[in-house]
C-alpha cells in the first residue's frame, strides 16, 4: 500500500471499529436498563430496535447523500453523532430519553456503511487490500468493543460506562483530521437531492424480478434471526443455572457477558470460513446449510442450558461462528441474482433487509421474553431460520 492508501485504512477502519462497538455493546447495557427503568424486556426490544431500524432504513439515503457532500465529512460527521447518541444514553434518567438517545445514534450510525465503502471504493490504488483492512477493524470493534464494554461495567456504573465509550468517538475524530488521504469529493454537479432519490427509487423498481425478492425475503429473515438472538442474548445467558455470577477481587463478575463476547470474537473467524465456502459450493446451496444449522442450533440451545457450562458454551460459540459465518455468503448470492448494473442499489436494498427490517427482532425477542421464556424465544428464532432456508430453496428453483 502507498501512503494515500495507508491513510485510507487509519481513517476508515477506526470509524468502522467504533460502528461495531456501539453496535455490539448495546445488548451489554439491556438488562441494567431494565432493573434501571423498571422496564419490560417488550418495551425495551421495541426501543433497541427502533435505533437499530435506523441503521438499516437511513442506509440509502445515506449512499445519496455521500455522493453529494464527501464520504470524509459524512464519516466525521457520523462518528460524531454515534459519540452524541452514547453521550445522550449516558445521560438518559427515562426510557423515552434512552429511546431518544438510541435513536440518536441510530441515525448517525446509518451514515457509516455507504460513506466509507464509497470512500474505499473510489480512493484506494490497492482496493481489495483496503477493504481486507477495513473489514479487520469492524472485527476489531466486534471483539473488543463488547469486551471493552463488560469491563467497564464491572468496575463503573452504567452511565459513566456509556460516557467513557462516547468519549472514544470524539477522540477519534480528533485523530481523524491528522489523517492524511486524498479523497473523493462530493460531487456538486448533481441535481436536487429530491429528484436524485425519485431516480433512485425508478431505478430499483427494475431490480425487484422474482428471484432478487425471494432472496431479499432470505436476507431479511436472517437478519431477524441476527437481532433477535444477539440483542437479549447476554440475559438470556445470565439466567442460566451453569453461568451463575461469581466473586472476584470483593466484585461480582457475571460470566454470561464473556461467553456473549467470545460468541463475538469467534465469528471472526466464521466469516473468513463463510466467504472461503463459497468459492467450494453454490452459494445457494451453502445458505441453506447456514440456515438448516441455525435452526438447528435454535432448538438445541434451550437444552444445553441445563446441561452444564461446557455444552452451553460450545454451542454460543458454534451460534457466533455459523451466524457470522453466513454473512458473506448471503452477500454473494444478492451478487449472483441481481444486474451487473444494479450491484450498488441491491446491496443497498440488502442493508435495508438485514438491520433495517431485521430489526424488528429485537422486538419481537423482548415482546416473546415478557410474555412467554427464552425456550419460546429460541423455538420462534427457529422457525425463522427454517422459514428462511425454504426461501432460499424456492430460489435454487427459479
Amino acid at each position: 500500500m502507498d501512503a494515500n492508501d495507508r491513510g485510507l485504512v487509519k481513517f476508515t477502519a477506526l470509524a468502522h471499529a467504533l460502528f461495531h462497538t456501539y453496535e455490539l455493546s448495546i445488548p451489554l447495557f439491556i438488562g441494567v436498563w431494565m432493573a434501571e427503568f423498571d422496564a419490560s424486556a417488550a418495551l425495551l426490544g421495541t426501543v433497541v430496535g427502533a435505533g437499530y431500524a435506523l441503521v438499516g432504513v437511513g442506509a440509502p439515503i445515506s449512499g445519496v447523500v455521500s455522493d453529494r457532500i464527501g464520504s470524509r465529512r459524512l464519516i466525521t460527521l457520523s462518528v460524531v453523532g454515534m459519540g452524541c447518541g452514547f453521550a445522550l444514553v449516558s445521560l438518559a434518567d427515562s426510557v423515552l430519553g434512552l429511546g431518544g438517545a438510541v435513536l440518536v445514534w441510530g441515525a448517525f450510525a446509518s451514515l457509516y456503511h455507504p460513506a466509507g465503502l464509497s470512500l474505499i471504493s473510489r480512493s484506494a490504488e490497492t482496493r481489495g487490500t483496503v477493504f481486507a483492512y477495513h473489514g479487520a477493524g469492524g472485527n476489531v470493534g466486534t471483539a473488543f468493543g463488547p469486551l471493552t464494554t463488560a469491563s467497564l461495567l464491572l468496575v463503573v456504573d452504567w452511565q459513566l460506562a456509556a460516557g467513557l465509550l462516547a468519549l472514544f468517538a470524539f477522540v477519534a475524530a480528533l485523530l481523524g483530521r491528522y489523517v492524511e488521504f486524498d479523497g473523493a469529493g462530493g460531487d456538486t454537479s448533481t441535481g436536487a437531492l429530491g429528484v436524485e432519490l425519485k431516480r433512485t427509487v425508478a431505478e430499483s423498481r427494475a431490480l425487484f424480478g422474482t428471484a432478487f425478492t425471494v432472496a431479499f425475503v432470505a436476507v431479511l429473515l436472517y437478519g431477524t434471526y441476527y437481532r433477535g438472538l444477539l440483542t437479549f442474548l447476554p440475559d438470556v445467558l445470565a439466567e442460566s443455572p451453569s453461568l451463575v455470577p461469581v466473586e472476584l477481587l470483593g466484585r461480582e463478575v457475571d460470566p454470561a457477558q464473556y461467553v456473549y463476547t467470545g460468541l463475538l470474537t469467534v465469528g471472526i473467524g466464521g466469516q473468513y470460513a463463510g466467504g472461503r465456502l463459497t468459492d467450494r459450493v453454490p452459494s445457494t446451496a451453502a445458505f441453506v446449510g447456514a440456515l438448516a444449522v441455525l435452526a438447528a442450533l435454535a432448538v438445541v440451545f434451550p437444552i444445553v442450558r441445563a446441561v452444564g457450562p461446557v455444552p452451553l458454551v460450545g454451542v454460543c460459540l458454534l451460534l457466533g461462528f455459523v451466524v457470522y459465518g453466513t454473512a458473506p455468503i448471503y452477500q454473494v448470492v444478492i451478487a449472483e441474482h441481481a444486474a451487473d448494473d444494479a450491484h450498488g442499489r441491491s446491496y443497498g436494498f440488502t442493508y435495508l433487509a438485514m438491520f433495517g427490517i431485521g430489526a424488528a427482532g429485537a422486538s419481537v425477542a423482548g415482546i416473546v421474553l415478557t410474555h412467554a421464556t427464552s425456550g419460546v424465544l429460541f423455538g420462534v428464532l427457529g422457525v425463522v431460520a427454517a422459514a428462511g432456508c425454504g426461501c432460499v430453496l424456492w430460489l435454487r428453483r427459479l
